[in-house]
Formats: C-alpha cells, sequence, structure tokens
C-alpha cells in the first residue's frame, strides 16, 4: 500500500480571519429618539408612544433593539406597566 502525500496549504476562509472580539470599523451608536429636542414625553396615558416599544405579544422591548437610553427605559417600563395595570393596553 502507498501513502499519498498529502500537503495542506496554509491558506485562511474569510470566517477564521473574522472575530467576535475584535474591533469593528464601522461601529456607531444610535441616539436616543425619547431624549433631545422635540422629543415625546413618556407617560402612561400615552398608549400610542408606548406600543411603539412593545411587541405584539405585550413584551416590552429591549434598549438594545430600540436605542432607547437606559433612564428613558426604566422610565418607558415603569408607565407601559401602569398602563397595564389601568388596563389601557
Amino acid at each position: 500500500m502507498k501513502k499519498k502525500n498529502i500537503k495542506k496549504k496554509n491558506t485562511q476562509n474569510n470566517f477564521s480571519k473574522l472575530s467576535v472580539f475584535q474591533n469593528q470599523k464601522y461601529k456607531f451608536k444610535k441616539k436616543c429618539p425619547l431624549s433631545g429636542k422635540g422629543a415625546p414625553i413618556i407617560d402612561y396615558k400615552n398608549i400610542k408612544l408606548l406600543k411603539r416599544y412593545m411587541s405584539e405579544n405585550g413584551k416590552i422591548l429591549p434598549s438594545r433593539i430600540t436605542s432607547v437610553s437606559q433612564k428613558k427605559q426604566r422610565d418607558l417600563s415603569l408607565s407601559i406597566k401602569r398602563a397595564r395595570n389601568l388596563a389601557l393596553i
């Protein structure tokens, strides 16, 4: 039996070059839509605004998806819970 000479080339796929922990060149942060000039006020009576930050199942969307700041996210979740409690949503 003859053994074949198998040479391994030192090639890398594009996937092996990418890393989760690598710095991204085009990384940017969106601004909070609820803070700034002309932003809507978060209130439990403003149902149209609250429904925008809820899923179809009635769950509160996380801030990483909606790009809302931490302080506004707390206010938003509090007013959604109040509106649920009063059966407005």
